[in-house]
């Protein structure tokens, strides 16, 4: 089997670097589905071996690695059931989180929340792989580099990109002098074993502006501008008469509470295939919740006992409202998982508005903007616009 089967030309370029010449860090950056985990995962192996000869030779007979990501369950589903697909290896874990491989001890730690240090400290490692480094907390992370001080560690890690002014990129990959720091952006069209069907339809679905510039181009860019340009009012905006009732399979209401701001109810219906209708809007101002209770009573009259994401901020008003009767969820409240699948809802026009009964929505839609230099969009007029997302991503993630 070549080695032009089993990697691309980018994979190939960087595992030769890998393989041939010395580092410290070899940090992997950049789109997604890109394959740089994929080669990270078989460089880990490589490092393995490698440790376990640099270990023999300073006489110790059981080094330890760390194998991080931003959690446990992350490690099993982004490099350990990665690698037994691929390879067959089992991995018999003991209570500490660690297992053998190689005559390697290698130990599992979770990097992005700071009691995740607790465990690391004391350690000597002889080097560790980070996967999803950019979700790291720093100080977990400067962590893992101080106890990479076995003969010859280095440390191996992939991320995506987020904003510029994260430390990873200023502290290190700006930094990178190609011996101590080594450094590989990635974009999707390195990943030549993508079929062009499959990177055009991805291209097609990937909202602009900054989803598009991190996910498909691997830039660290700052969100700028109209948190979903896609939208058109000539294509998202529609009538009541045109939106396909018959072929409604689910119903569900995003609620945003509120009082000195807009509290919001959004009712959506899905289809089969995907397609979102936002059906109507509810939203004022000192709006009681025995007021937006009943308001919700209505709409489980017409449409059954369906699901309704609310904003867990309010858990005393989410309480109100099933002791009432109506089947209210703590939402999915992810800001920037969840403006991306709506983005990507109006980039592949499946998400319509009927224009006749939304008033809110065309006053939030062009006023809805980033915070300049930050992932977040700013917290004003963003009521119903924070409802749609509640309820699309939550039904994405607990629809049924």
């Amino acid at each position: 089997m070549s080695l032009n089967s089993l990697y691309h030309e980018k994979q190939q370029e960087v595992l030769r670097r890998a393989m041939t010449q010395d580092y410290f860090m070899l940090i992997n950056h950049g789109a997604k589905r890109s394959g740089k985990t994929v080669l990270d995962n078989d460089l880990f192996l490589y490092e393995l071996r490698r440790v376990r000869a640099n270990a023999a030779a300073a006489g110790i007979s059981n080094p330890q690695y760390i194998l991080a990501a931003a959690d446990i369950g992350s490690i099993h589903r982004n490099i350990l059931n990665e690698l037994s697909g691929k390879y067959g290896l089992q991995f018999q874990f003991d209570k500490f989180n660690r297992f053998q491989l190689f005559g390697v001890q290698v130990c599992c730690f979770g990097h992005s929340k700071i009691n995740d240090m607790g465990r690391i400290r004391g350690m000597t490692a002889w080097g560790a792989y980070i996967n999803e480094a950019c979700v790291a907390n720093e100080e977990v992370f400067d962590e893992i580099k101080s106890r990479c001080s076995g003969d010859g560690a280095r440390i191996l890690m992939d991320t995506n990109p987020a904003d510029p002014a994260h430390w990873l990129k200023t502290d290190y990959i700006d930094k990178a002098d190609g011996k101590t720091i080594v450094q590989y952006p990635w974009r999707l069209d390195d990943n030549t074993f993508l079929s062009e069907r499959y990177r055009q339809n991805i291209k097609a679905s990937t909202p602009s502006g900054m989803f598009y510039d991190r996910n498909i181009n691997g830039a660290w860019v700052s969100a700028d501008g109209a948190v979903y340009p896609d939208f058109d009012e000539k294509v998202h905006y529609i009538s009541a008469d045109k939106v396909p009732i018959d072929e409604i399979s689910r119903w569900f209401v995003g609620v945003d509470f509120g009082w000195e701001h807009w509290g919001a109810f959004v009712l959506i219906g899905r289809t089969e295939d995907g397609r979102y209708y936002l059906f109507r809007e509810w939203a004022a101002q000192h709006r009681h919740i025995d007021n937006w209770i009943k308001i919700g009573q209505s709409i489980k009259e017409q449409y059954g006992n369906i699901d309704f994401y609310c904003d867990s901020a309010r858990p005393d008003l989410i309480q109100q409202m099933r002791i009432n009767g109506l089947r209210a969820i703590n939402a999915r409240k992810d800001v920037l998982a969840g403006i991306s699948e709506v983005a990507s809802l109006y980039k592949q026009k499946r998400l319509f508005i009927v224009r006749e009964n939304v008033r809110r929505f065309p006053h939030e839609i062009y006023s809805y903007v980033w915070k300049k230099g930050t992932d977040e969009p700013v917290k004003i007029d963003d009521d119903v616009q924070d409802a749609i997302r509640y309820g699309i991503y939550s039904d994405k993630k607990y629809g049924r």
